[in-house]
């Protein structure tokens, strides 16, 4: 990456007022703070595991995604154009991204942990007609032609194999000129992110301009984050608003798509090293790192918030990474969606003083209070499309359903799926719901708690069972890392089983006598007296993103088989 020397001042041509673009925000932070870091990547480790750092300034982060918008346009990128975006976590990702905000051009960014197959299948979806990437995508690209059939222009980011097209350091125009940020509008679409897929097809969820900068604005008032503060963003997409919010980002040492297998030590060296304020972490990662945090007996004095999302955080993992942390700082359990996030924020605080009790009890997993502008409501289960808003379909206070959000942070439509657009959308005039997927009910201090996904429940003869709240009772065992519901069988006559994976210290357990004592739990609470089948699985299937949403359709699977 190149940096810059010049020290004069150029000006800019101005934008409309009424252009909504994060890139504008940049733009700001580096007129305010020109000299702070931007972001800071771990760039080399010698022998004795010492870390070099490289870094851009707000200033240089500003400059050379003018200079990647300008080159980007020359060979054909444009405002409208969706490319896809195969870029590992980097100085350039960050300074490519904010170019093509700049471009007002698409991008299509699709998680390569999610398996070769269904990342093509995505890729094909999109119909892109432009693709940036390192060398190992682009092989993909020239040896699979079929899914990338639309991409016209290709910019390698590094050296180019087999293949024609530019590279990126041969489009980047010297010397410098400021670019002028397209006036886009906020309904005007910015990019196009895959959802996991973990419980179906991977869907490519339009954002808007107006949707990327509603999170900002949310993110920046719901967590107090200040200009000064440095983040450790462990998942590469939360990352790249950081700049916009005036945070340093420190890009960590780690494979982002394998977070339950991090060096916590590599994480922890960076968090002491680069002062780090605010981190977000997976369930796993967070368990992870304060397993090893604890037993060390480490503590992160810089650290005022840490961010977990992606799956529920038990109340014990949450307890264990606090042991690090100063008595002022919390962590915070972020509830969303790659189509709505974030819906909802709740600090360990609160969990562990109040609400975790209730959820060893059953009661479901609280993830706090709805973001202010996000409107949160519980309707009646369905598998239907609901084409319409009414407040008829609202349950009881107390009574578990559906949860359905609205705000700005919601994402319209699905890219080309009018049929999952009619499943997951409800329109009421000039607004939309989004259907979660998720159920839940809420209390009457307005907050929602999780009580699994909607296709994860199990609607048995005696009728239906929830996966979070009859994995609790089960995940009170000391033996138990966690436990999975699953049912066999069609609804309204599934047989709830429920799945066993053992703490990595308690394998050599006796399973006869724990068996027993799984089972004595279960008859003894009404939510799951009727479960009478157990399985123990060595290692449940999870998602490759977040390492913690477990694949409950790959576990009942396996234990139809299992049983025959």
């Amino acid at each position: 990456m190149h940096t810059f020397f010049e020290i004069d001042t150029v000006d800019e041509e101005p934008v409309a007022e009424s252009t909504v673009n994060v890139a504008l925000r940049l733009k700001t932070m580096a007129r305010i703070q020109p000299y702070r870091r931007a972001v800071v990547y771990p760039a080399a480790r010698d022998a004795n595991g010492r870390v070099t750092y490289s870094h851009l300034t707000f200033r240089q982060l500003d400059r050379e995604s003018d200079c990647f918008a300008r080159g980007l346009e020359a060979v054909g990128i444009r405002r409208g154009t969706r490319t896809i975006l195969m870029v590992r976590p980097s100085l350039e990702l960050f300074a490519l991204t904010y170019a093509m905000l700049k471009l007002g051009a698409v991008f299509v960014m699709v998680d390569p942990g999610m398996g070769v197959r269904r990342m093509l299948a995505c890729l094909r979806e999109s119909r892109a007609q432009a693709m940036i990437g390192v060398p190992v995508a682009h092989a993909l690209r020239t040896l699979c032609p079929k899914y990338f059939k639309g991409v016209k222009t290709a910019v390698t980011i590094g050296r180019r194999w087999f293949w024609r097209g530019p590279t990126l350091k041969e489009i980047r125009p010297l010397p410098w000129q400021p670019y002028r940020v397209a006036d886009t509008a906020a309904d005007d679409m910015a990019a196009i992110l895959f959802t996991t897929g973990s419980t179906g097809a991977a869907k490519g969820a339009v954002y808007t301009h107006g949707v990327f900068d509603a999170q900002v604005r949310l993110i920046q008032s719901q967590f107090h984050i200040s200009p000064d503060e440095v983040d450790l963003p462990t998942f590469p997409l939360f990352s790249l608003f950081d700049p916009a919010l005036g945070m340093t980002a420190v890009i960590p040492d780690m494979d982002p798509t394998r977070p339950a297998r991090v060096d916590p030590q590599k994480v922890i060296e960076a968090v002491v090293n680069q002062g780090v304020t605010n981190m977000f972490a997976s369930p796993a990662l967070l368990n992870t790192v304060g397993r090893f945090g604890k037993a060390n007996g480490i503590k992160l004095p810089s650290l005022k918030r840490v961010i977990s999302a992606g799956a529920p955080a038990a109340p014990a993992n949450i307890a264990q990474f606090a042991t690090m942390l100063n008595e002022d700082a919390e962590i915070h359990t972020g509830y969303g969606a790659t189509e709505a996030m974030p819906v909802s924020s709740f600090g360990s605080k609160e969990i562990l003083s109040e609400t975790a009790a209730r959820t060893a009890q059953g009661f479901g997993m609280c993830v706090g209070r709805p973001v202010q502008e996000i409107d949160a409501r519980i309707i009646g289960i369905s598998d239907d499309p609901i084409p319409e808003w009414s407040e008829s379909l609202m349950v009881d206070d107390g009574e578990i359903g559906e949860i359905v959000v609205s705000g700005p942070i919601v994402t319209q439509r699905y890219f080309q799926r009018p049929r999952e657009d009619a499943l997951s959308k409800i329109r009421e005039q000039d607004r939309t719901w989004h259907r979660m997927g998720d159920l839940g009910w809420q209390d009457s201090k307005g907050r929602i708690w999780f009580c699994g996904r909607k296709s994860h429940r199990v609607v048995s003869p005696h009728g239906t069972l929830f996966t979070i709240p009859c994995e609790a009772i089960f995940n009170n065992h000391p033996a138990v890392f966690r436990s999975a519901l699953v049912g066999l069988g069609q609804p309204p006559r599934q047989r709830p089983v429920i799945c066993i994976e053992l703490d990595p210290d308690q394998r050599n357990v006796n399973l006869d006598t724990l068996t027993k004592e799984l089972m004595d739990l279960a008859a003894g609470h009404v939510l799951t007296e009727k479960i009478d089948t157990l399985l123990f699985h060595n290692a449940f299937p999870v998602d490759i993103r977040h390492n913690s949403k477990i694949f409950r359709e790959k576990l009942a699977d396996w234990a139809e088989k299992k049983l025959g």
